[in-house]
């Protein structure tokens, strides 16, 4: 059983730097939409039954009904997929979000604040989204015993073994937790880095952004794909 997993699309991003040379910010939000548009084509090439999205789809304070729409468009053009999607720091859960107030397409589930087990008949999938713009406590230690009667996959944003800084807390993440309770697969987001925490058949990924999104960010960027069992 295949999935994809993506994180920090970041659709509409300001671009403030490109935007002040010419239409170069224009163009780089072009280039998000293409690029978007190639990992659902994947999708629907290969046949992949679960979409995992964990957080920053797109800029909260800056995104364009016209780009949640076409983001719509192309989930609905893969409706035998289930897509997953855990809100971050960018795109928070709040009351008058696009999460909240858009009709998504069906195959579309949206996590909130509180964790939620969705039971399917590959999986048991775990998720979690902000409902602000920062996180303390996502209550990660609270999920009681796994069942092992299928995989159990986690889909979170969040900084994983993270400074607690009072100021800024974007849902810090104890990597000595998730391993103790023995998820198959952490779908993670907010790290751009898609060697961050890659060993070899490491189960706790962050898959980068989806496109580089600035000149910090070197190296290679795009989408995790995997197969059960590893």
């Amino acid at each position: 059983m295949k999935f994809v997993h993506i994180a920090d699309m970041h659709f509409d991003s300001p671009f403030i730097n490109l935007s002040q040379r010419e239409n170069l910010g224009d163009l780089r939000r072009l280039e998000q939409r293409k690029i978007f548009k190639k990992v659902i084509e994947y999708i629907k090439e290969n046949k992949i039954e679960y979409f995992f999205i964990s957080g920053d789809l797109y800029e909260n304070q800056y995104v364009k009904q016209s780009t949640i729409e076409y983001i719509n468009n192309l989930f609905s053009e893969i409706q035998e997929t289930k897509i997953f999607i855990s809100p971050g720091n960018h795109d928070p859960y709040l009351k008058n979000s696009y999460y909240n107030k858009f009709s998504w397409s069906k195959n579309v589930k949206i996590f909130n604040s509180k964790i939620e087990k969705i039971e399917t008949k590959d999986f048991n999938i775990y998720g979690f989204g902000f409902d602000d713009f920062y996180c303390t406590d996502c209550g990660i230690e609270k999920i009681e015993k796994l069942e092992k009667n299928k995989p159990n996959i986690l889909i979170i944003h969040g900084t994983l073994d993270g400074a607690d800084l009072k100021e800024k807390q974007y849902n810090s993440i104890s990597r000595k937790i998730l391993e103790e309770k023995g998820f198959d697969y952490v779908a993670l987001g907010h790290i751009h880095k898609l060697d961050y925490c890659q060993r070899e058949n490491e189960r706790i990924v962050y898959p980068s952004s989806t496109a580089a999104l600035g000149f910090d960010e070197p190296g290679e960027h795009g989408m995790i794909v995997r197969r059960f069992g590893f």
